[in-house]
């Protein structure tokens, strides 16, 4: 088997920047920023949707507003004459 062909697990903290929660874990991704929690250096990954902010794992529900997004799309690309 050969050596040093996977990639390196590092502890890694997923930001989640809606509500602010860390999850703690390794992986393979680095963030340009490092944190110290508990004595360990943890490379920080900002994510903009996790399991604590996204509808479906929270049952929020969202309203869409269909009705302005087709009158702007109507106005947008209007036949001019």
């Amino acid at each position: 088997m050969k050596s040093n062909i996977h990639p390196k697990l590092n502890p890694v903290a997923f930001v989640d920047v809606s509500t602010g929660t860390k999850y703690l874990t390794r992986s393979t991704m680095r963030g340009s920023k490092t944190e110290n929690i508990d004595g360990v250096d943890y490379q920080v990954v900002i994510c903009d949707i996790t399991a604590d902010s996204h509808p479906a794992f929270t049952g929020e529900k969202r309203f869409v507003d269909t009705a302005g997004r087709v009158e702007k799309f109507q106005s947008k690309f209007r036949r001019r004459r």
